[in-house]
């Protein structure tokens, strides 16, 4: 045979038998069992599950509308907690209640003529309601009104011209409470006619508002504001001075309304501080005019609380215009 035909056949033997050789000798490597044979292979792996979310889906935002309806049913519903106060919180408790009837109010104008003609007969009752209130909180805002001005600086001859007008006014006070609790005990018949508003607020189409309707309602605030700061500045009247503290009140309203409701990027700016001074300028006035028919002040001190209150008034409008 050819020694070509040789070596072939060699190779080809050799190569046939390593495949068993190395599988001899892998044998041989691997251990045995006690019994002699070879353990059993591992278990093939398995591929992890793919993890599955069962949490519940985020709740989609309420439209901007119902936010503004949300903040409007709270204001009344604080109204109506505050007027249940009883005993000596009687007076903090109006206080309170016009307050949020107020900003409940100033809620309604952000949708104007949007929230269709039920909104204008739900605001008319809510004022009428505050305004039905309105003596039960003078009488209060006049206690305070002497308390600030006794807890600042007075000449010598003032303070105890104020204190007896304190005293006078804290038993004019009384006497308001009195008499509302005698009419209305508990002030139920105006909390049951609340709750009927209430309801009524809530059933104005607030989904319909857009951003124009409220950002319109802005604009126009800031209008009334800015006209109405110009006519007090220019007549001194103080029912002039008087409709622009409640214009630039109604402003900061909205402007809780808004931001309440998750809008702040259309909330007004303005001044605060300046709103706060037109406060305390209105309540000098409200002093004033308990100097007049009806005080509760003795007859020979009238003359003398209204002199001080004239000129703390003056000095309170020239710091605004300043």
């Amino acid at each position: 045979m050819p020694q070509a035909a040789v070596e072939a056949d060699a190779e080809g033997v050799e190569s046939a038998a390593q495949p068993g050789a190395r599988r001899a000798a892998g044998a041989a490597r691997r251990p045995r069992s006690r019994g002699g044979s070879a353990p059993p292979s591992p278990p093939a792996r398995a591929e992890p599950l793919p993890v599955v979310d069962e949490s519940e889906p985020e709740p989609a935002p309420r439209p901007p509308g119902q936010r503004l309806r949300a903040h409007a049913t709270r204001e009344i519903d604080q109204a109506l907690d505050a007027l249940g106060w009883g005993g000596n919180r009687l007076h903090a408790g109006v206080h309170l209640a016009r307050k949020c009837l107020r900003r409940a109010r100033a809620t309604l104008a952000l949708g104007g003529d949007a929230l269709g003609p039920g909104r204008d007969w739900v605001d008319r009752a809510i004022r009428d309601l505050n305004r039905d209130l309105s003596s039960l909180r003078d009488a209060h805002a006049l206690v305070e009104t002497l308390d600030r001005l006794l807890r600042g600086t007075l000449a010598p001859e003032a303070r105890p011209l104020l204190a007896r007008a304190r005293r006078a006014a804290a038993a004019a006070r009384a006497q308001a409470a009195h008499a509302a609790r005698a009419d209305d005990p508990g002030l139920g018949r105006r909390r049951a006619l609340l709750r009927v508003l209430r309801a009524a607020l809530r059933a104005l189409p607030w989904k319909q508002l857009q951003p124009e309707h409220w950002r319109g309602a802005v604009a126009a605030g800031l209008a009334r504001v800015e006209r109405a700061g110009e006519r007090a500045r220019a007549s001194g009247g103080d029912e002039d001075w008087h409709e622009w503290r409640r214009r630039a009140r109604r402003l900061s309203q909205q402007q809780r309304a808004l931001k309440s409701a998750g809008l702040g990027a259309d909330a007004p700016t303005f001044d605060k501080h300046q709103i706060e001074r037109l406060g305390e300028a209105q309540d000098l006035t409200l002093l004033l005019e308990h100097c007049g028919k009806g005080s509760p002040f003795a007859k020979l001190e009238r003359g003398a609380v209204k002199a001080f209150a004239r000129a703390e008034l003056e000095r309170a409008r020239e710091r605004i215009q300043g």
